[in-house]
């Protein structure tokens, strides 16, 4: 198929380079956009090995209708607990959804079928069922000991 998506980049080039190999832009393309990095997530420090709770809140600078970053160039300093997934932590962060490409990739399974690099249609992210809801609140908007109340489920590690 061809690539609509990221017309510049290699066709399947995740399958030649290693993670740390990548581009700046070829790291950037293998973000699917389908916002599950950007829920909030309760750890139940109870539950071992480490569980984690998805809840229906998002991160502050997260649009859910278009499922971006509203300030992606300052997320860091915007919001402190933002994490980077870099080559070297991206196989470590468990709390990451195993369909995420850069632990997919890093744990050495390819990407999806339904992931946009492979099906040139971004919007198949969201007809496979991985892309957030739109309806997802703010957490500026829920008090932090109301989060608990916001759980939507478990997120598989």
């Amino acid at each position: 198929m061809v690539n609509t998506v990221h017309p510049p980049l290699k066709p399947r080039f995740w399958e030649e380079k290693s993670l740390s190999d990548m581009s700046r832009e070829e790291w950037e393309a293998l973000c699917d956009g389908c916002g599950r990095c950007c829920v909030v997530l309760l750890e139940d420090e109870d539950a071992p090995p480490a569980t984690y709770l998805e809840t229906k809140a998002c991160c502050r600078l997260f649009d859910p209708t278009t499922r971006g970053c509203t300030d992606y160039a300052h997320r860091f300093t915007r919001v402190p607990g933002c994490v980077k997934v870099t080559p070297e932590n991206a196989a470590t962060l468990q709390w990451m959804p195993e369909s995420c490409a850069y632990r997919r990739l890093a744990e050495g399974r390819g990407l999806a079928d339904w992931h946009p690099l492979i099906s040139g249609r971004s919007e198949s992210v969201a007809q496979a069922g991985i892309a957030v809801a739109p309806d997802l609140v703010n957490e500026t908007l829920i008090p932090e000991d109301a989060l608990w109340e916001y759980v939507t489920g478990v997120r598989e590690t």
